[in-house]
């Protein structure tokens, strides 16, 4: 192993690091097993805290939480049906189908194992790949860098599920959002009209707070604050631990190949700019059944099909960082907040960043393997008790994270009118939600917008206003071309077959 790389390990070995790495992987399980809340939410709260935290152990926490929230969004799915997640509906499909039928345990167990294991491939794919992916981003140019963004762009707007006109109004809102504030090449105020709250700009965590926080609250608002008795399974109390711990017959019937393929295809999915573990899941498992020797079973309770799903919905936590550390482009939602927890600590990611901070972010990689086992080890130390987790009242819990919510974006700045705008990015936001916007492309628009203005308006300088150097230089035009080529393949094409474009 690369030695820089086995230094990430040895600052596990901190016991004031380790535990940041436990907290982070319990509060990582909370969150991703309530249904409503996610691993998206659970590092937005956490971000504004990340300011006091030493850089190595706010990462570790944040990776930690990641991995976590993947896996557990498919523990209430498997038990009553509703998934804590997006990540876990696929999984709930015959998770479920095995609760049903008096197998609830199986189900959980082999749900952890095959996440432990896509956890852990999706991490080695990660400490084998950054470094080499971010030497060859060094040499990009800045046109290179614009077509990159752009590709990027496009591509969160046409994974998005539904309307693609829907999602790419909302890419255009974020976008939109980010030119507020000073002008990044000229000292003065852009669209702040005539505020001077508004010169400093919309920032990042009011952003985040709204889009996720604030929104998932207004969502949640009008459900039950229990779930009925008809919706909960009825509690095992004879189960023991070891009846988690999947048995050799199942796990020779779902095959070592079924593991390691669904583990690349979320890898290959996370390092896709805006697939997510949603994307990863569903291709999996579409790809597992039919591969299948028995498609017939899938959606009935197969062990297959639950195994690809989330094999390669914890692999895609590795392949998603990917592109993060070494292009500075989030590959999801999460990683879009963890973007902001590197510059809160002054590192921007982008090729630099493994080349100049690799002691700094490596602990970050050793987290996601060590905490792709402890996946498998709690569901053998808390399997019986996950049921429980669904039955906490709602109504005292998302009052609790409306309050965290706006203490942290006032932590952060130290702003009433931060406040007011998280609130407001909100609100918005679930009015957008309600007539089938989506808000990950919003918030990717936030965060990529001053990027692609950045290079454009450079590379147009260089060019003294020629458009044409974003064909001849060879890299922008590759990058141009493959977004025309995801463009066909994930959209046009299916719509000509009549298939539903949605990914």
């Amino acid at each position: 192993m690369i030695p820089e790389l086995s230094g990430g390990f040895g600052a596990l070995l901190d016991p004031t690091t380790f535990l940041y790495l436990i907290g982070g992987f319990l509060l990582g399980l909370f969150f991703g097993a309530i249904p409503g809340l996610t691993a998206t939410l659970a590092i937005a709260l956490l971000l504004p805290f990340t300011f006091g935290m030493e850089v190595t152990n706010a990462l570790v926490m944040v990776m930690s939480i990641y991995m976590a929230g993947i896996y557990a969004g498919s523990i209430t799915g498997i038990t009553v049906n509703i998934p804590g997640a997006p990540s876990g509906a696929i999984t709930s499909l015959d998770g479920h189908a095995l609760m049903k039928q008096g197998h609830g345990a199986q189900a959980l167990g082999l749900d952890a194992f095959a996440s432990s294991i896509g956890g852990m491939i999706g991490a080695l794919v990660l400490m084998l790949l950054a470094q080499p992916i971010s030497q060859v981003a060094l040499l990009f140019k800045t046109p290179d860098k614009f077509s990159l963004v752009l590709l990027a762009v496009v591509t969160v707007t046409i994974v998005a599920r539904g309307s693609i006109w829907k999602a790419a109004t909302a890419t255009c809102l974020g976008l939109m959002i980010s030119t507020v504030g000073i002008d990044p090449m000229v000292p003065q105020g852009r669209f702040d009209f005539g505020s001077f709250y508004l010169v400093e700009g919309i920032t990042l965590l009011p952003a985040v707070i709204g889009l996720f926080a604030v929104c998932e609250l207004f969502a949640q608002a009008a459900t039950p604050a229990r779930l009925t008795q008809s919706e909960l399974i009825t509690e095992q109390p004879l189960l023991r631990r070891r009846d988690f711990v999947p048995r050799k017959e199942t796990i020779r019937e779902i095959g070592l190949y079924t593991y390691v393929k669904s583990s690349v295809i979320g890898v290959l999915i996370g390092m896709l700019p805006g697939g997510g573990a949603s994307m990863a899941s569903f291709i999996a498992y579409a790809e597992a059944k039919r591969s299948s020797k028995t498609p017939e079973k899938f959606g009935q309770g197969s062990h297959e099909g639950l195994a690809a799903s989330e094999a390669a919905n914890n692999a895609m936590c590795g392949g998603a960082v990917i592109p993060l550390l070494t292009m500075g482009i989030p590959g999801d939602a999460v990683t879009a907040i963890i973007f902001g927890v590197l510059l809160i600590h002054g590192l921007v990611p982008g090729p630099g960043l493994l080349t100049d901070n690799l002691d700094v972010v490596s602990p970050m990689f050793a987290a996601l393997f060590v905490a792709s086992i402890f996946v498998f080890l709690s569901v053998l130390a808390f399997g019986p008790w996950y049921i429980r987790l669904s039955r906490i009242n709602r109504g005292i819990l998302y009052a609790f994270i409306a309050m965290i919510s706006m203490v942290g974006v006032f932590a952060s700045s130290f702003s009433f009118f931060q406040m007011w705008m998280a609130l407001a990015i909100g609100t918005f936001a679930f009015a957008m939600r309600r007539f089938g916007y989506p808000v990950v492309p919003m918030l990717m628009g936030v965060i990529l917008g001053p990027y692609l203005e950045e290079f454009l308006r450079r590379s147009l300088i260089v060019s003294k206003g020629d458009p044409l150097i974003f064909v001849t230089s060879p890299g922008s035009a590759a990058f141009l071309m493959l977004t025309a080529l995801f463009v066909w393949l994930l959209r046009i094409r299916p719509a000509r077959n009549g298939a539903q474009p949605d990914v």
